[in-house]
């Protein structure tokens, strides 16, 4: 089947004069006799591509243009409302003499200069006023911000009271300041001096102050360890550790946290290296006060071996209270036997009196011991058999 394709542009127009229903037909559907279709149609106003059969004598919409939207509604202004805003009526002149012509002319211009200078003044009134009342205002934001600033600022510092020992070197360390901005801020020289008692101004908290001179914080609702030691520059372990609780336990409102800050930490430590000292000087002083003792005493000295004994009669005779040269002993008594070599070669004598290292007191040569021993002494322990054995032997130094 043979088609021959082409371009046919209808344009529908609002027409004064409707066709009948029975002359129209849809514009959807257009034949090749029909000249006119209906102008109302519901989706075809403009058609921009028509396609035309030969068979059937009939045109084929292949393609449509949109829709126009609606125009705008215009307003429907009068003659009269035109005349009335737009057009200056005057008087007639045509009767008028020239002296009426001119005087009013000279009277109009008068009035007219008169009005102007009224707006003029008027309009500097208002300006004048306008600005006093922007000065006002300005004045009143100034004054209310000046005085936010100065709470703020009030409520951001505090008061440090000097204690014994302060200087603002060691109060400008502890709060993390440096000694100029300390005398800048209360105002002070160089040679100013800092009495026990009065108050420096510090740009902290009166809390954060009163906190950081005590190294004691009081738990607030809503504190955490974690929050107490960022509010303070600390690390959280090293609070935790300071005071011997977990870093993850909740601390209860009220409860005293103490904070490990430097100068704390330094005190501490000092304190620690004194006492310990302290402890090493008393021990060096009583080994050398014991010392001196010792070498006050007598003039020679001599380190032997000492044993201890009881008066028992599987370590002495049928007389366990006899002693050498008829010396009666009983418990209680400081008494040691001797070796012979020490009574023929080194001087010691029934009755001697003799000082033994490490053990408290004077001890009396009152015995003597076997012949086969050199050296020895041999410590008297009363009926205490427990007491001997725990002595056992042992190398000690005899004075006398």
């Amino acid at each position: 089947m043979h088609r021959t394709y082409f371009t046919l542009l209808l344009v529908s127009s609002v027409s004064a004069t409707f066709l009948s229903a029975e002359s129209t037909v849809d514009c959807r559907v257009i034949t090749g006799k029909t000249d006119e279709c209906n102008l109302y149609s519901s989706r075809l106003i403009k058609a921009k591509e028509v396609t035309y059969d030969t068979d059937k004598q009939k045109l084929i919409v292949t393609k449509t243009l949109p829709v126009p939207g609606k125009k705008p509604k215009m307003k429907v202004v009068s003659v009269a409302d035109m005349i009335e805003k737009y057009v200056k009526v005057e008087p007639s002149m045509r009767y008028r003499g020239s002296e009426d012509i001119s005087g009013t002319a000279t009277e109009s211009k008068q009035v007219y200069m008169q009005g102007a200078a009224l707006r003029r003044q008027r309009e500097k009134i208002i300006a004048q006023t306008g600005m006093e009342k922007k000065k006002q205002a300005l004045k009143r934001l100034e004054a209310l911000n000046l005085a936010k600033a100065a709470e703020e600022k009030k409520r951001n510092q505090g008061f440090y009271t000097i204690s014994r020992g302060d200087t603002l070197s060691t109060i400008a360390a502890k709060y993390g300041l440096k000694t100029k901005e300390l005398r800048a801020l209360n105002q002070l020289d160089k040679t100013a001096k800092i009495k026990v008692g009065s108050k420096l101004l510090l740009p902290f908290p009166q809390e954060m102050i009163n906190a950081v001179a005590t190294g004691e914080y009081k738990v607030q609702s809503d504190d955490t360890l974690i929050s107490i030691a960022r509010k303070f520059n600390l690390e959280p372990r090293l609070v935790a550790k300071f005071n011997d609780i977990k870093s993850t336990a909740i601390i209860r409102v009220g409860k005293i946290v103490q904070l490990p800050f430097a100068y704390r930490l330094k005190a501490m430590e000092a304190k620690k290296k004194a006492e310990a000292a302290k402890k090493k000087r008393a021990k060096s002083l009583a080994r050398h006060k014991k010392a001196r003792l010792i070498r006050r005493f007598g003039k020679h000295k001599l380190r032997v071996t000492a044993t201890a004994y009881t008066s028992h009669g599987s370590q002495t005779d049928k007389t366990p209270f006899l002693a050498a040269w008829n010396n009666r002993i009983h418990p209680g008594m400081k008494v040691i036997a001797v070796s012979r070599d020490l009574l023929t070669r080194y001087g010691l004598r029934n009755g001697s009196k003799v000082k033994i290292a490490g053990l408290s007191g004077f001890y009396r040569v009152r015995d003597k011991m076997n012949k086969r021993f050199r050296k020895r002494v041999d410590i008297y322990m009363g009926l205490n058999r427990r007491r001997a054995l725990r002595w056992g032997r042992r190398s000690v130094i005899i004075y006398w």
